[in-house]
């Protein structure tokens, strides 16, 4: 269960700058790949969302700061009301937010209503040698309209959830030392990632080509 009902409630106890971050900025592809859970809540995310989105995607993350029980920081995707968050997202037409599981096993597991691009991802995630699965959990299919990856223009994200396993093998560590040396791992992961979006078209763009095609 989480600590806080909302963003304005854990900002009334935690401080800005001391206890957590948030880093974001513009992108003009109207993509966003979104962290949540970042920093110390989630380790591993941050960086992976900020690899996916390079320069052309909007990046945002939620990043703990805490040196020690960053989990109280945790907003349920369902919950996560962040204002600059909510800002981006709702101006994009294609949202990924990158999340952290538990579980040893190396795996990416999908969720969201954005089927088409879920199922894109898994493609070539299987392609490119990694394990990528819809989420066999019934509390992380992404499947509500309030979960943040659901949150864009479409009404239609795909929610992807690292393993503590996966996440191992993208960095030498997960502490901060070893998050600054990404794997080659990492690379192909990301690569893969932002292979599939350079190729996507988001839900509605694919709705006015086939109605001008008839």
């Amino acid at each position: 269960m989480d600590l806080y009902t909302s963003f304005a409630h854990l900002s009334r106890r935690e401080r800005e700058g001391r206890d957590y971050r948030i880093r974001w900025r513009m992108g003009g592809s109207g993509v966003a790949i979104v962290a949540p859970h970042g920093g110390g809540i989630e380790r591993g995310t941050s960086e992976v969302a900020d690899g996916i989105a390079g320069r052309e995607h909007g990046f945002y993350a939620f990043e703990g700061l805490k040196s020690v029980g960053n989990h109280v920081l945790h907003l349920t995707s369902n919950r996560f009301d962040e204002p600059q968050a909510l800002r981006l997202v709702r101006g994009v037409r294609a949202l990924i937010t990158i999340h952290g599981a538990k579980g040893r096993e190396p795996a990416a597991y999908l969720g969201g209503l954005d089927f088409v691009l879920r199922e894109r991802i898994a493609e070539a995630l299987i392609s490119a040698g990694f394990l990528a699965v819809d989420d066999p959990s019934p509390t992380r299919q992404g499947r509500s309209p309030s979960n943040i990856c659901n949150r864009c223009v479409s009404g239609r994200g795909v929610q992807l959830e690292l393993s503590y396993g996966l996440r191992t093998t993208l960095f030498a560590g997960l502490d901060p030392s070893g998050l600054r040396r990404p794997t080659s791992l990492y690379r192909r992961f990301v690569g893969t990632l932002r292979a599939v979006l350079a190729g996507h078209q988001p839900v509605e763009m694919r709705s006015v080509i086939a109605e001008n095609r008839t």
